[in-house]
């Protein structure tokens, strides 16, 4: 598994519109993000700063989710939330990773 994380921000005031339409995901979104690789999506804020996690099968599964057709429709309710830089993309920066630890479960 391939992890990946990176920074958005949002509009002044956009926080509570972006929560309410992530607690009700699509499920043909869901089904999308499934099929494209991605197994798992964390996101942290720090109004205005998102922190995305995810967990992909593979480097390409962002940007075949990007380019699909439920995507799209997705993003013209979060464009109205989201900052833009001057080239008109969402103003985000990938992160790169310095450590990561996995445990045993307890008593393992």
């Amino acid at each position: 598994m391939i992890r990946r994380a990176f920074t958005m921000r949002l509009k002044p005031g956009g926080l509570a519109e972006y929560r309410r339409h992530h607690d009700e995901i699509w499920a043909e979104l869901v089904a999308e993000i499934e099929q494209q690789g991605i197994a798992q999506i964390t996101i942290f804020e720090n109004d205005p700063v998102l922190v995305l996690y995810s967990e992909i099968r593979d480097p390409d599964a962002w940007d075949r989710l990007w380019h699909s057709a439920v995507h799209d429709r997705w993003s013209e309710l979060m464009n109205p939330l989201m900052e833009f830089n001057s080239d008109g993309i969402v103003d985000s920066s990938e992160l790169r990773e310095v450590f990561h630890l996995e445990t045993s479960p307890t008593g393992s």
